[in-house]
């Protein structure tokens, strides 16, 4: 029993990475929405190998660094990728539609800085890789399924999906501290809801009201609930 509980978080990382793998085969295929939807499943895989290893009492430097390589593929090469295709195809050849593909190099750098850096146990320094990944996912989702910025001139376009990978990038690689909902064994949910945690539910509730009503396309409901995440966590207030 011992031998099967200290595989389990390892057999759910790999379920990520899996999600990855398929998700920019999708994305490669022309289907953003199920590229994006393969990238949600996979932070659910990402969230899940974390917590059952808590519970388990099953941490170990294999698993460590299981999760970050397959944390590069689903959050750092998927979402440079479906970013590439999106300007791939309304500007095929032009040299701006490889600017996205600097998300999977500091992703990458962002995930070696963790690995290595003992003061993001309880949360972060820097954007975590699948609150940057969702971003720019739910984006490149949304826009194919006819977002207000299709028929929009390639210029504009363009120039966002690069100006929001460079900032994204930079927010990679900073020392801005970001809250986790990373919750420990016997941790007092008083103090772990904080208001910060609380007014990111709260804008993932009133983007879900504002999807539903107005339906404007649900990736949009993931973007506006991750952008806000990182405006939080940009006001310098705890």
């Amino acid at each position: 029993m011992i031998s099967i509980k200290k595989h389990i978080p390892n057999s759910i990382t790999l379920l990520n990475l899996l999600c990855g793998v398929l998700g920019i085969v999708a994305s490669f295929e022309g289907m953003p929405q199920a590229a994006f939807l393969l990238m949600l499943l996979a932070s659910v895989f990402d969230f899940c190998d974390g917590l059952a290893a808590r519970l388990l009492g099953a941490y170990s430097e294999l698993g460590k660094e299981l999760d970050s390589l397959s944390d590069l593929v689903s959050f750092g090469v998927l979402p440079s990728v479906m970013l590439f295709n999106l300007l791939d195809d309304i500007a095929w050849g032009r040299w701006f539609v490889y600017v996205p593909l600097l998300l999977a190099l500091f992703s990458a750098l962002r995930l070696a800085k963790f690995n290595t850096d003992e003061r993001q146990s309880d949360g972060f320094l820097g954007l975590p890789t699948p609150a940057c990944a969702i971003v720019c996912g739910s984006f490149a989702a949304w826009y194919g399924m006819g977002g207000c910025l299709v028929g929009a001139s390639e210029l504009l376009v363009a120039g966002l999906v690069c100006a929001g990978t460079v900032l994204l990038c930079t927010l990679l690689v900073s020392e801005v501290p970001m809250f986790s909902f990373k919750l420990h064994p016997g941790e007092d949910l008083r103090a772990f809801f904080g208001w910060k945690r609380i007014a990111f539910l709260l804008v993932l509730l009133a983007s879900a009201v504002f999807v539903l009503a107005c339906g404007p396309g649900w990736p949009l409901l993931f973007f506006a609930a991750f952008g806000g995440y990182i405006i939080l966590n940009l006001i310098p207030i705890k």
